[in-house]
């Protein structure tokens, strides 16, 4: 049944008769309010991470006006709160280390407010999970609206992907086949207007498995920020949300092991990045779902890569949207699909996807011609990483899915930057870079420094690809043979710590495993000499972050916010 006003959350606040609520009421007649505007209606929080510092995000001004006329359409009440803007670009030493507190933030804004319900804003690589994450502790309705991929780039007459081909064109200038003057032309030209990597990056695999768990109005994920289209879809999901409160729809209701399912299904047909594995586990853990990295790989090896997108595909997102956008997607998945998952508009996936027509069969490929037929993405274990690494096999050489080498260590960022174009550098085609100290507390916050730069003298002679090692992240429009993830960290003394130079590693991606081949009497006695590195922070954010961050494994999450005990409402009387 339908809630009734008097059952409204912030009926509490406005509704009642006494001392506190005639301030609350006096005080929005001093922003211009009347009773008639928010007495009886749902309060709908608009959480906003616009910010001049987050370029995926600039049309967010525009697209939070567009949803509060959705809400006042559909009878409710908006009010715009601003949430802390990660800006993937510019953050350091990682928005990862942000992420939480980016939850915590939007968990305790719908908490401690006269709020029945959220429409949560966010679009660039962080901002997704961490919205969600807090949105899902709290337990209000809650609908995501994605900020939309940017168009393709251009420039010298080709067309860019974001990320991807910049990380390209570095290479290409480092080896000097590329000039300044063509560096510069390709910067001033790959992100050429509002919204997140129009690659299959982070940001459009994080808002593509938002619209594949329920989150989204179906499509939403896929439509380019510019396009008109999708400033009618805030409006809608504007709309939706007053429905959702009155429905008593909450995050709790879609985000089932089902729906988690789905979405790690999404992205592997997507080619989705390995940043999917830190947030969909941290995401899962909030929602009460186990969500383990063994469900990631046995899907995986049980799903077509079939969007044919930067990095491993030919494609951008504005391309995937004309072609039918993650809907039709979806729909040569359906097999592999829980159907019945309820989604944010209260139909199921099933009836949302049903129909939906791919008109592209070369940018989303037929099931039976996929780009990849499995493992898009693969779990590694073994002594070098016992809790697990992650690697993207689409996005590397195949001569490298099995490899063996001897390591080239480098301690931490700095040491890598200092050392890596050193001409005196002892290394091949054939060795194995190796990255320390990069992981969720060493990074601190697990950076994207997974994708090691190849050698400069090394980019001279020809290599584009080479077997490289860390416990940092990389960006999802990055490619390469890379062993990201490793886990435990070697920050916290993991057995990454133990590799030394010359050490011969041996990673074998068809058996899932990676392995330092070293003896284990010499690994123990390097273990016993190992210290911990200082901390690297004394106070503040850092600090909390390093005394409560869980390893890769466990999704970056904070143990005290992933527990599911419930937090009592506000006594405001």
């Amino acid at each position: 049944m339908p809630l009734k006003p008097e059952e409204l959350r912030s009926h509490r606040w406005f509704g009642r008769e006494a001392m506190r609520t005639f301030n609350h009421r006096s005080r929005l007649a001093q922003m211009g309010f009347a009773p008639d505007d928010y007495r009886g209606k749902p309060v709908i929080a608009i959480l906003n991470t616009w910010s001049e510092i987050n370029p995926c995000h600039t049309h967010f001004r525009q697209r939070a006006e567009e949803v509060k006329r959705g809400v006042w359409q559909a009878g409710g009440f908006p009010l715009e709160m601003p949430a802390l803007s990660l800006a993937e670009p510019f953050q350091k030493p990682s928005p990862l280390m942000y992420r939480n507190l980016l939850a915590m933030e939007a968990e305790e804004l719908l908490r401690s407010y006269p709020v029945d319900g959220a429409v949560l804003m966010g679009g660039c690589d962080k901002t997704t999970p961490g919205l969600v994450m807090g949105a899902t502790s709290m337990g209000l309705p809650a609908i995501y609206l994605p900020a939309g991929p940017m168009l393709r780039g251009n420039a010298s007459g080709a067309t860019l992907g974001s990320g991807s081909d910049m990380f390209k064109g570095w290479a290409e200038l480092r080896a000097g086949t590329i000039t300044r003057d063509e560096w510069e032309d390709l910067l001033s030209g790959i992100a050429r207007s509002p919204g997140h990597c129009m690659t299959m990056g982070t940001a459009s695999t994080m808002t593509s498995a938002a619209e594949a768990l329920g989150l989204t109005l179906p499509g939403a994920a896929s439509i380019p920020a510019p396009d008109s289209r999708h400033a009618r879809m805030a409006t809608l999901t504007g709309r939706r949300i007053v429905e959702m409160v009155w429905e008593d729809l909450r995050p709790s209701r879609l985000l089932t092991a089902g729906a988690f399912d789905n979405a790690v299904t999404a992205v592997l047909a997507l080619g989705g990045s390995t940043n999917a594995l830190v947030h969909l586990v941290a995401m899962a853990r909030r929602a009460g779902v186990a969500l383990t990295l063994e469900r990631f790989d046995e899907l995986a090896r049980a799903t077509p890569l079939l969007a044919n997108i930067r990095p491993a595909g030919k494609y951008l997102m504005e391309d995937f949207f004309y072609a039918g956008g993650l809907p039709a997607l979806l729909e040569r998945l359906r097999g592999s699909l829980d159907l019945d998952a309820l989604t944010a508009n209260g139909r199921t996936l099933g009836e949302n996807i049903a129909g939906a027509k791919v008109f592209d069969d070369d940018v989303i490929l037929p099931v039976g011609r996929p780009l990849v037929a499995e493992a898009s993405l693969a779990i590694l274990r073994g002594n070098l990483a016992p809790d697990g690494a992650v690697i993207k096999p689409a996005a590397c050489e195949p001569r490298l899915h099995r490899h063996t080498g001897p390591a080239v260590v480098f301690e931490d960022y700095p040491d890598l930057q200092a050392r890596i174009d050193d001409p005196a550098l002892a290394v091949d085609a054939d060795s194995v870079l190796v990255l320390k100290n990069a992981g969720p507390q060493g990074g601190p916050g697990m950076p994207e420094w997974g994708q090691l730069p190849i050698p400069k003298k090394l980019l001279a002679q020809g290599v584009r690809d080479m077997v490289r090692i860390s416990d940092a992240r990389m960006s999802g429009t990055s490619y390469g043979a890379c062993v990201l993830h490793v886990a435990p960290e070697s920050f916290v003394g993991g057995p990454l710590a133990l590799v030394r130079t010359g050490d011969r590693i041996s990673l074998d991606v068809a058996a899932r495993r990676l392995e330092l081949l070293v003896d284990e009497a010499e690994l123990a006695r390097r273990c016993a000499e190992w210290r911990p590195p200082p901390p690297r922070y004394a106070r503040g954010w850092g600090a909390l972050h390093a005394r409560h961050v869980t390893q890769a494994n466990e999704g970056c999450d904070f143990a005290i916010l992933s527990d599911s005990a419930a937090t009592p409402e506000p006594d405001i009387f």
